[in-house]
């Protein structure tokens, strides 16, 4: 080691590991944790369990009747679709001489063939894999669990596998909602599920130079808990930042809530370390930038666990911001929220965080709050009057835009006066910090929703595109448009739920998140049925010049896509790296592939 080198490393911070809650289990066949969701109380109303969000302990009084409005169902809280979890498993494939030499490396700990494990490991948080799991059946899933506690073990397992034809297809924290986890039910080989969450360290800090090396199954929480205590933070905060892992975050290239200060995972990365088949992929060291081209770590952005297996990665830090604020801004119409976000990334002064939710996503969010008494309902009413009676607000039009500032108190109060000036420009009105905590707040617990509501007859789901701005609005009206033509198509009971809501901000464009659920009752292979007319609005997305993915990848769920984004030379030069990495095809997952049509869940 050389002398700068050894200096570099003695002024490291080698921190203690993440504490670890036997409070924050977490579910097997539904989202988040096992003390949190919405259930409803012995009078019908709806609540949400637990302590852990802003609605956690709250009744919910207004959000069933709203709900059967918009969807037009009875939605009767006695009127259940009973789960049937767990759901059949396929017959184990068993290798005695690779599961014998694979415990003797790993320990009984690390490695399991329990059914409910197996199960887990075989899917994410698709609604075809979450309906499969309640009401159908996985038409395969891992055959065994591997839970390596090091780089060590990782090479020991892929090593292994090379020897036994064994497949092997790496798990985070299991919430990708691209089928990326779903096992080809056409494999042969006995499939091996390697869930990296017992390598969770962050291993180093750096102050001065501020970077971090941190192990690849750290999920968000994790990473955010260990950095808070040195006074770092990595700015990285998808939606599923309490679950989902660094690993994963590379594997899809993910991008996060605040992703306007601190850059999405591309830009947050400096090196990365990987197992593959053909060896270990690691370099020293992680410059500011480099120019050498082909950064073979590169090309792990985005793999979806086609290449290897990610064990550590160097990323930037930034230090805590001095000030957090969150602030909310109401229009009479989304597109004047579309030009008031326009004009903010124009300006320069784009806060950490800023998305507008149309007026359908806005009703739910507000269907979504606690009933308020007394003093708080008389401010309440009054609100109201003063934004739909005095001001014009329209009630079926009205949108709102969450903002939240990070920074120096004097950078947050200037980009606060900044976007502020520029919303009252585009007829915007000021909604309350109060409003934007609880809206960026809420991101988390929503996510809880949708298994609540397919108990109860409905299918629902969200996908992403990033589009032009020139073409956003044009791209949203006809992804809604295409889905209720989709709908009466078919004849389906109700309505459909489909709303919109731009999340992030880039120079040439944005990202949009769609949300579409379906009432099912009735309906034969609703399923099957939900997964047509989310392809249909993937066909609108892709004419309509969005992309075929922001950040969710493309795992088994879109790739049949593929040919119509990249063209036949592009697709071979995919298939060739894949080939030349991984010559036996160890990593079988199929992911991204676009000459494989298997592997969605009956």
């Amino acid at each position: 080691m050389s002398a700068d080198a050894a200096r570099e490393g003695a002024r490291r911070i080698h921190p203690d590991p993440p504490s670890d809650d036997p409070r924050d289990a977490e579910h097997f066949d539904v989202w988040g944790f096992a003390d949190s969701g919405f259930s409803l109380d012995g009078e019908g109303q709806l609540g949400f369990s637990g302590a852990r969000y802003p609605i956690s302990g709250q009744v919910l009084p207004d959000f069933l009747p709203w709900a059967r409005e918009i969807i037009d169902a009875e939605l009767e809280p006695g009127d259940v679709n009973a789960s049937r979890y767990p759901t059949p498993l396929p017959e184990r494939r068993v290798d005695p001489v690779f599961e014998q030499a694979l415990r003797e490396r790993l320990g009984d700990e690390g490695v399991s063939d329990e059914p409910a494990q197996r199960m887990r490991h075989g899917h994410g948080h698709t609604q075809e894999e979450m309906w499969a799991v309640k009401y159908g059946r996985l038409a395969r899933v891992p055959d065994l669990v591997a839970r390596p506690a090091s780089e060590e073990e990782v090479r020991a397992l892929v090593e292994l596998a090379a020897a036994h034809g064994v497949c092997l297809i790496p798990f985070g924290g299991g919430t990708n909602v691209s089928l990326a986890l779903a096992c080809p039910p056409d494999e042969t080989r006995p499939i091996v599920s390697v869930d990296t969450r017992r390598m969770r360290r962050v291993q180093w800090i750096d102050p001065d130079n501020r970077t971090a090396c941190i192990e690849a199954g750290a999920n968000g929480r994790e990473i955010g808990e260990v950095l808070a205590r040195h006074g770092f933070t990595l700015g990285h905060e998808p939606d599923s930042y309490e679950f989902s892992t660094l690993g994963g975050w590379i594997a899809t290239e993910a991008s996060g809530m605040k992703k306007n200060r601190y850059g999405n995972i591309e830009d947050l990365v400096l090196s990365v370390t990987a197992v593959t088949p053909t060896g270990t992929l690691h370099r020293e060291g992680a410059p500011a930038r480099e120019s050498v081209g082909g950064d073979p770590a590169r090309w792990l952005l985005g793999s979806e666990g086609r290449l290897g297996i990610v064990t550590r990665a160097v990323v930037k830090l930034f230090p805590l911001p001095e000030v957090q604020r969150h602030g909310s801004v109401l229009f009479k119409r989304f597109e004047d929220g579309f030009e008031f976000l326009r004009a903010v990334q124009a300006s320069g002064a784009a806060p950490a965080s800023i998305r507008l939710m149309d007026n359908l996503q806005f009703q739910f969010g507000q269907a979504l709050k606690p009933r308020k008494q007394g003093l708080a309902a008389l401010k309440s009413r009054l609100e109201k009057f003063l934004v739909l009676r005095v001001l014009g607000f329209e009630a079926d039009q009205m949108v709102a835009c969450t903002l939240l500032f990070e920074g120096s108190a004097g950078e947050v109060e200037a980009q606060r006066k900044r976007v502020h000036a520029l919303a009252k420009r585009h007829g915007g009105m000021q909604g309350g910090s109060e409003n934007g905590q609880r809206g960026y707040a809420l991101t988390f617990a929503i996510a809880y929703i949708r298994d609540f509501m397919m108990r109860h007859w409905v299918l629902g789901e969200s996908f992403e595109t990033a589009v032009p701005w020139s073409r956003c609005l044009e791209l949203v009206a006809n992804v809604k448009q295409r889905l209720w033509q989709e709908h009466a198509k078919r004849g389906l009971p109700g309505k459909p739920f489909v709303s919109a809501r731009v999340t992030q901000l880039y120079e040439t464009g944005v990202c949009v998140y769609f949300y579409f659920a379906v009432y099912h009752k009735g309906v034969d292979d609703p399923s099957e049925v939900y997964a047509e007319m989310e392809r249909a609005a993937r066909e609108e997305i892709l004419r309509a010049g969005g992309s075929l993915s922001h950040h969710h990848g493309v795992g088994k769920l879109r790739r049949h896509f593929l040919p119509q984004v990249l063209s036949e030379t592009a697709l071979e030069w995919r298939a060739a790296l894949e080939r030349a990495v991984d010559p036996q095809n160890l990593f079988g997952s199929a992911n991204g592939r676009s000459d494989s049509t298997k592997g969605i869940p009956s």
